[in-house]
């Protein structure tokens, strides 16, 4: 039998549409003579559907249509159970309800309640195999505050920055905006600290514009944060495969703005209304770089892979100052829009290819966890003479424990 491949996608993130284009495109290059593919749609409001009409993106022009075509699913919270089940099952029989089973789960959910951590805890708590980064990494990668935070704890460049939380703005205001003003001065980029695709993001200024920056920000996330902005600034993109203990580099793009901040649509509406996602944004591609700029920019990509733990295929977006020529890490991507496919066919590797690798490294790291230990046959309730130690003995034991 082949390997049935759960690609999930879409999910309650305003980078819902770029979800759906994404894993659109990862469905269409698996290889479906070596794998079966199950395609999970989650809709906005967070139904899980399968099904043939999912995979046509002329489908989801009209939503509440799409829920119609399509069968809606769920998984059991249960450890060890892959199967994937139809909410309203057809027919008589008890194994009708089972949709399918899944071996192997590929996330393509980007930007909150998929990219964060929140999805990967769950296929950790069933224990089925899965690539790209774990709950940790993810959330790490996700959180530009905290990613910060540990890539400057790391040695690695990143620019100076001011964070807040949404209702420190709204309460010390004033004393926020003087930090902002002495530490960094303007101008500044203010951006939600967990979101993606450029949204909620904006440059400041002046004092005006950065009250108008963190409001807008704050709609979207309840921690703030604020960067030195590079005035003559270079981005550079490279995508990194693998595990923290192995992994590769691939060729470097550099994406083209047409404003200070490469926007949600220069990423994104680019050729065929969006229905290539990133793949369609303007680029050099490669990168025209010198060879050891080049090879500094890949180290650095890895090695913010290698310090957050990361696993499966992530962006690494880097700044140049171009005064300077220093290089800073600007974020991580821990699911990439269109899974930086393009990079790793520039790097030699096809898109097939690429899917496979994925595959690969989720067995690769389910291997790997059953070899640790997670609980120990002994059972304390069954020591110290059973029922005589009752609950009383129990708690004199958790007592003596602390």
């Amino acid at each position: 039998m082949k390997t049935n491949i759960g690609v999930f996608f879409g999910g309650r993130s305003t980078e819902h549409e770029i979800s759906v284009i994404s894993a659109n495109q990862a469905i269409n290059a698996i290889d479906h003579e070596k794998y079966d593919v199950t395609p999970v749609y989650i809709t906005k409001d967070g139904k899980w559907l399968t099904g043939e009409a999912v995979l046509d993106l002329k489908n989801y022009r009209d939503p509440k249509q799409l829920e119609k075509l399509a069968e809606e699913v769920y998984i059991r919270p249960i450890y060890g159970d892959f199967n994937l089940y139809l909410a309203h099952p057809k027919g008589m029989f008890k194994k009708q309800d089972i949709a399918a089973k899944l071996d192997v789960v590929i996330p393509v959910l980007h930007g909150a309640n998929g990219e964060d951590g929140t999805f990967e805890g769950l296929l950790d708590f069933i224990g089925i195999p899965y690539a790209g980064c774990n709950t940790l990494a993810s959330a790490n990668g996700m959180d530009k505050i905290t990613m910060k935070m540990i890539l400057r704890d790391s040695g690695i460049p990143t620019v100076d920055y001011v964070w807040f939380t949404d209702r420190q703005w709204f309460a010390q205001r004033d004393d926020l905006i003087e930090q902002v003003e002495t530490k960094l001065g303007y101008p500044v980029i203010v951006k939600p600290s967990n979101l993606g695709s450029s949204i909620g993001i904006g440059c400041a200024h002046s004092r005006e514009e950065l009250k108008q920056k963190v409001d807008e920000a704050s709609r979207y996330a309840s921690r703030i944060l604020v960067e030195h902005m590079i005035a003559d600034m270079q981005e550079i993109n490279c995508s990194v495969l693998g595990d923290c203990d192995e992994y590769a580099t691939s060729v470097l793009e550099e994406p083209i703005k047409s404003s200070e901040i490469l926007s949600y649509d220069a990423k994104y509406m680019g050729g065929d209304k969006g229905t290539k996602g990133m793949q369609a944004s303007a680029k050099k591609f490669p990168a025209d770089l010198p060879e050891d700029v080049t090879k500094e920019i890949q180290r650095l990509a890895g090695e913010t892979f290698r310090v957050l733990g990361c696993h499966g295929v992530s962006r690494v977006d880097v700044m140049i100052d171009r005064k300077d020529g220093k290089i800073y890490v600007n974020e991580i991507n821990t699911i990439p829009g269109s899974l930086s496919f393009y990079l790793w066919e520039g790097t030699g590797l096809p898109f097939d290819k690429l899917m496979d690798r994925l595959v690969q490294l989720a067995v690769k790291r389910d291997t790997h966890r059953h070899q640790k230990t997670f609980s120990f046959s002994a059972n304390i309730f069954a020591m110290g003479g059973g029922a005589k130690g009752g609950i009383k003995g129990g708690t004199k034991g958790a007592k003596a424990a602390r």
